[in-house]
């Protein structure tokens, strides 16, 4: 999703054998009772192999500010912020993050990126982390040779992606409470569910409706298992992460067999009734856990974000509403960052309590 997309669619360095960031250490292991997490089968589970489901917020900001020059996060990122959505039972927050901002490349100024974008994002992790949320690290914006990463891209690029992920990889293998959302949403071969689409999303390099060459799935898993990280890596579909048809055939090796699939659907997007769910989802979900990693409703209604959280309870499946922001627009799930529910979030308040 891109921030405000609702609005837009109507409205010194280390060693390369450290294999982490400039100016960054191996984030530690949470000890707050935050779950750490592997794959069993078709289930995420702690270490004591207990099912652990996700349900959870959205928490944009840091993909945009930061190339947009104003600041890393959109609104409060304070402990008093993150106890506001512990409160509603959530037990997850996924982070999108921006590859030129944590690379500290391609004119981003500097007071928003590098070291200082890559501290604070670890700062929001482990408050996070601190408050028993699980943290979702997601690729969201991205951009190739020396443009600044302003929007969505089709693809993850071959000149950054991979070292974007080596650095992300190196920074947080010692904390299996951080899950690795690969790239947010592909859209390659001119945004169609094809088997071009696929190969290219499994295997990058020259691709059809992509304009530089595309990173793959699969270098993407080899770069953040290059580093020894044994976290969990999601991985979302086709047509914006909405299409999962071709996710088993195309899922990459993984020697952890660590992955998950990723999904994003709303009322307006692709795959958007029980029957596409059904015929995509269903038999993903029997093979690997499968993640709605955002959901959303624009009508200011519930019943279609009610229905799909009942479809993915009914499969023990997992689920992140977009957007923990006040921007307001429909997807807005507060009024504040006190955590004060809009009429359409209250909907997922009341889901996560129960």
């Amino acid at each position: 999703m891109r921030p405000r997309l609702y609005a837009v669619l109507t409205i010194g360095a280390l060693t390369a054998c450290q294999n982490r960031p400039p100016g960054t250490t191996e984030e530690p292991p949470p000890s707050y009772g935050t779950p750490t997490l592997h794959v069993r089968g078709n289930q995420l589970v702690d270490a004591t192999a207990r099912p652990v489901r996700l349900r959870g917020v959205n928490r944009s900001g840091a993909e945009y500010a930061c190339a947009q020059g104003w600041g890393i996060f959109d609104g409060r990122s304070d402990s008093a912020s993150v106890a506001a959505i512990a409160s509603w039972r959530a037990n997850a927050v996924r982070v999108p993050l921006n590859e030129t901002c944590w690379l500290g490349i391609n004119g981003v100024a500097p007071a928003y990126s590098g070291d200082s974008y890559r501290r604070a994002i670890a700062a929001y992790v482990a408050l996070l982390n601190r408050a028993g949320l699980v943290v979702i690290l997601d690729l969201h914006w991205s951009a190739a040779d020396t443009a600044k990463a302003l929007s969505q891209a089709p693809m993850p690029n071959r000149d950054h992606s991979p070292e974007f992920w080596r650095q992300v990889a190196a920074a947080y293998k010692g904390n299996t409470s951080v899950i690795f959302d690969l790239f947010n949403e592909p859209f390659p071969d001119n945004n169609a569910d094809t088997p071009e689409a696929w190969r290219c999303w499994r295997d990058g390099g020259s691709c059809r409706g992509v304009s530089f060459t595309a990173a793959g799935m699969q270098e993407l898993v080899d770069a953040v298992r290059g580093t020894g990280a044994t976290n969990v890596i999601m991985l979302g579909g086709v047509q914006y992460a909405a299409r999962l048809s071709g996710w088993l055939a195309s899922k990459p090796t993984d020697p952890l067999d660590n992955l998950v699939a990723s999904w994003h659907v709303y009322n307006f997007s692709w795959c958007n009734t029980q029957p596409c769910w059904d015929s995509d989802a269903a038999p993903v979900a029997q093979q690997v856990p499968l993640v709605l990693g955002e959901l959303g409703e624009s009508d200011r209604g519930s019943a279609f974000v009610t229905a799909l959280m009942d479809w993915m309870d009914a499969r023990q499946g997992s689920y992140l509403a977009w957007v923990w922001n006040v921007w307001g627009q429909p997807l807005d799930l507060i009024l504040s960052y006190d955590g004060t529910p809009t009429p359409y979030g209250q909907t997922f308040k009341a889901r996560f309590g129960s």
